[in-house]
């Protein structure tokens, strides 16, 4: 096993590349965009909802392999490794997403995107295939010592998706008025076999194993709309979609605990067993959807030591990242509450003997 972190667009820097080191960290799964509306470097918690989190990308242009290959060497030169990117732009396959009338456009681009990935020699893409992203919630001091942090107060938002908005982000600001149609499960369903028959054989060429996060939090609906995965069961029906050594997950054990259904260490031995888990979540919870909060890693509901010898009974030995993590009453929040988790995590994965 090893130990990464999580890092924005905006936070792709020296000054972070330094603290991840610091905190022992020799991986990082990046994000090309930032989803926040805003360039708060110390944000880690975005929190989705009807106004969205800002705009999406160019839709012209996808990440070059110049571009990646840039960013890749900048992360070498620091002494870390580039395991994975993680979500697409909204702008690069909002009609994927919706079925729409640009989706095999927007499929064309997308394995380019990956064969670019493969050619720069970064081995995951995580993806999460949702109309309505991360939404419905809320921000309060829900962690020990009241530190801050994110939950769900039993309230699902159902405010429609406007016209020109998936994934809580903005790709076209002129759609016209109105909201997306309501779709069905089944539909949804289709929509990503029609994704993954495309891009599973590029994947596949070019070396880069696709993984799919659940999702978050794991309602059946939100704002209207179906999600794909909200029960442990949910991840097999799309492994055997497409079976494939490169149709992989994004495994996120806080989102898995606070299903309503399953069981988080059973799931953990399940598909780590199989071989299907690229990286993982390591976070922590307390509650079930639509009650639960987000809480230091030590706190919750997971025995994390348990979920550790699962791993290494089932010899996973990809990249453990705690994602995000309660903020600190410190003037530096985001990093204290980062340097907590990973300071408990390098301690842990020592313990049990890895």
């Amino acid at each position: 096993m090893k130990l990464g972190f999580g890092l924005y667009r905006h936070m792709l820097d020296q000054e972070h590349y330094k603290f991840a080191k610091q905190c022992g960290a020799t991986h990082l799964v990046i994000h090309m965009v930032d989803y926040f509306g805003h360039n708060d470097k110390h944000a880690d918690q975005p929190i989705g909802g009807s106004t969205g989190w800002g705009k999406a990308g160019r839709k012209d242009k996808i990440w070059s392999y110049e571009e990646l290959r840039s960013i890749k060497d900048e992360i070498n030169a620091n002494g870390l490794e580039l395991e994975a990117i993680e979500n697409f732009d909204p702008a690069h396959w909002y009609d994927v997403l919706l079925g729409g009338p640009k989706r095999d456009e927007q499929l064309e681009n997308l394995k380019q995107l990956i064969r670019n990935v493969g050619k720069a020699g970064i081995p995951v893409f995580g993806y999460n295939f949702s109309l309505a992203g991360v939404s419905s919630r809320t921000v309060g001091a829900y962690a020990r010592g009241e530190a801050v942090s994110v939950g769900m107060e039993g309230k699902v938002d159902w405010n429609p998706i406007p016209n020109g908005m998936v994934w809580n982000m903005v790709y076209d600001e002129n759609a016209v008025e109105g909201t997306l149609p309501r779709i069905s499960h089944d539909e949804l369903w289709s929509r990503v076999q029609y994704f993954l028959d495309a891009l599973v054989p590029v994947a596949e060429e070019a070396g880069v194993k696709l993984a799919a996060h659940p999702d978050d939090p794991t309602m059946p609906y939100v704002r209207d709309t179906p999600r794909l995965v909200y029960q442990p069961d949910m991840y097999q029906r799309l492994i055997d979609l497409r079976p494939s050594p490169n149709n992989n997950l994004e495994f996120c054990l806080g989102s898995i605990a606070e299903m309503s259904e399953g069981d988080v260490y059973e799931a953990t031995d399940r598909y780590t067993k199989q071989g299907k888990v690229s990286y993982i979540h390591f976070r922590n919870v307390k509650g079930k959807v639509p009650h639960y909060k987000e809480v230091f890693v030590d706190e919750g509901d997971i025995d994390m030591f348990r979920i550790l010898e699962i791993l290494k009974k089932n010899n996973f030995e990809g990249v453990l990242i705690p994602d995000h993590t309660p903020q600190m009453s410190c003037g530096a929040p985001w990093h204290a509450g980062m340097a907590y988790a990973m300071g408990f995590m390098k301690a842990a994965i020592k313990l049990v003997g890895n």
